[in-house]
């Protein structure tokens, strides 16, 4: 037992102890899917039966092994070497190491992973047990090779064996589970099967390769692959303190091809012949942005604006009332007093025509409650109130009590599919040839950049949501018909040019992509 008093071998015993759990993962694997043929209840007891037959036909393949590579008496000779049983073995140990590792490193690097049926086939006991042994059987080549090519002497070959097989008796499930969480470290012990294959070949053919240096490569990978999983795991610790909903928003965006504002650096050309690919087409990316930022946004983005308002007066005469139902394509009403700011109720439009049809008037009893929200609602909070409103519209207004708008089911809709203009509506947003659009002032800003593809119109940190609360903020005044500005974005810049005041409002913008960008300037 003087091997005991050696560090070299105990640092073989450990390196071979390792490499003998890491070849038999697969094993382990194979051993689960055909357990998995039995009844629960008899699951494990196949599995640590037959891992124990496995045992004892290991340790007599490793003795075997370990006499045939005494054969040192010359067998083939040919370009000046002469080869003898043990040179052979080897050799063809070798060339097996490599090609199994070249083999396995080529599957879990291109992805492929075998397809297991979910079939459940309930079999014989001892079939199971049987077949369990003799897979363990092709699966033990490998593993016996390493340890003949990593150590000497039998008794550390049969003692790294017995460790290991207990091991892997005792923790089949959490090692399984560990190398299936830790690839690198499966990538990394087929890199020490190769490096030991390489070795035995040499060796086959007459060039002795001291172990020591095996030993100080792996012992050094096996350092810097610590460090990694520290790192690693210190990575996954901080990232798992941020909000479920960051991670998974900026995943989702990266996969409809934009970038993150810590990631935005100069373009860089996109090779001829390679276009950029992206998961997603440009009408699936509109929508999947308009849901991750849905409640990042105000309700003064998605309400029609108080000017917008069709609301019945019942100061009016009855038959302007009837009248201007009849036209304006909607099927609720707010009813107010000779302002919107004095709403009465909400009325249903088909209700309000047969009261006036048959009354002469609208019946207060007739109308429904309105529901008023205020406007510093969370989106996600007002689709709570409109999913209560079973399909009425509902009010916003300001903390001094005064209309500044209404929210409906449709509006919100639109803010993640685009526009659905109504009969009496035209789009917001209105192609004008190649690059170009006429744009409503009261365009939202989010469709806005939807449509230009372009971003960093808007801006969290102002109050405006449509394109006339930009410009204002750009011109700072109310500009006048001619007035343009430059707008430079992420992959193109645009120019802006003031056509239509209606008022103290920016009515029309004509909106054009520039071919080069020019300077951001207004003018």
């Amino acid at each position: 037992m003087e091997w005991l008093l050696d560090p070299t071998i105990w640092v073989g015993l450990l390196t071979l102890v390792v490499l003998e759990i890491v070849l038999g993962i697969d094993n382990l694997i194979f051993i689960a899917i055909l357990a998995d043929k039995l009844p629960p209840a008899e699951r494990e007891r196949a599995r640590v039966i037959g891992l124990s037959l496995a045992l004892f036909m290991r340790l007599g393949l490793l003795a075997g092994m370990s006499w045939l590579v005494q054969l040192t008496s010359p067998l083939v000779s040919f370009w000046g070497f002469q080869l003898s049983g043990r040179d052979l073995i080897l050799i063809v140990g070798g060339f097996f190491l490599l090609f199994k590792g070249t083999l396995e490193l080529h599957e879990r690097l291109e992805g492929k992973r075998a397809e297991v049926s979910n079939a459940r086939v309930y079999a014989s006991f001892w079939v199971i047990v049987t077949q369990i042994v003799v897979l363990d059987a092709v699966f033990s080549i490998d593993a016996v090779i390493t340890a003949v090519g990593m150590v000497d002497d039998l008794s550390v070959m049969m003692t790294a064996v017995v460790i290991a097989m207990v091991i892997m008796l005792l923790a089949s499930k959490p090692l399984t589970r560990f190398v299936n969480a830790h690839p690198t470290v499966v990538v990394l012990c087929l890199g020490f099967l190769l490096m030991i294959g390489f070795s035995l070949v040499g060796e086959g053919f007459g060039f002795q390769i001291p172990k020591g240096y095996l030993y100080a490569a792996i012992g050094f990978s096996v350092l810097i692959e610590m460090l990694n999983q520290l790192a690693r795991h210190k990575g996954l610790k901080l990232e798992s303190k941020r909000p479920m909903r960051e991670r998974t928003a900026e995943t989702v965006l990266r996969m409809l091809g934009k970038r993150l504002p810590d990631e935005i650096v100069e373009d860089q050309p996109t090779p001829q012949g390679k276009p950029e690919r992206i998961a997603f087409g440009v009408e699936e990316r509109n929508m999947v942005s308009g849901v991750l930022t849905l409640a990042e946004r105000s309700v003064h983005s998605v309400m029609t604006p108080r000017t917008e308002i069709s609301w019945i007066n019942l100061d009016d005469d009855p038959q302007e009332i009837q009248k201007q139902i009849a036209m304006v394509p909607h099927s609720f009403f707010p009813v107010c007093r000779g302002s919107v700011d004095d709403v009465v109720g909400i009325g249903r439009a088909k209700e309000m025509i047969a009261d006036l049809l048959t009354h002469g008037n609208i019946r207060r009893n007739g109308l429904r409650e309105p529901i008023i929200v205020h406007d510093t609602i969370s989106i996600i909070s007002l689709m709570d109130t409109l999913k209560r409103s079973r399909g009425q519209l509902v009010l916003v207004a300001d903390e001094f009590g005064a209309i500044q708008g209404l929210v409906t089911p449709i509006d919100v809709f639109e803010a993640i599919a685009g526009e659905f203009p109504d009969e009496d509506e035209t789009p917001d947003i209105v192609s004008d040839g190649e690059g170009q659009w006429l744009v409503d002032g009261a365009a939202d800003l989010h469709h806005l950049e939807q449509v230009l593809e372009t971003e960093g119109l808007v801006n969290d940190d102002q109050e405006y949501t449509t394109l006339a609360g930009y410009l204002l903020d750009r011109f700072g005044q109310l500009p006048v018909r001619g007035d343009q500005c430059a707008f430079k974005g992420q992959h193109a810049s645009f120019k802006f040019e003031v056509m239509q005041i209606d008022g103290r409002r920016i009515a029309q913008v004509k909106v054009q992509r520039l071919a080069e960008e020019p300077e951001d300037a207004t003018g």
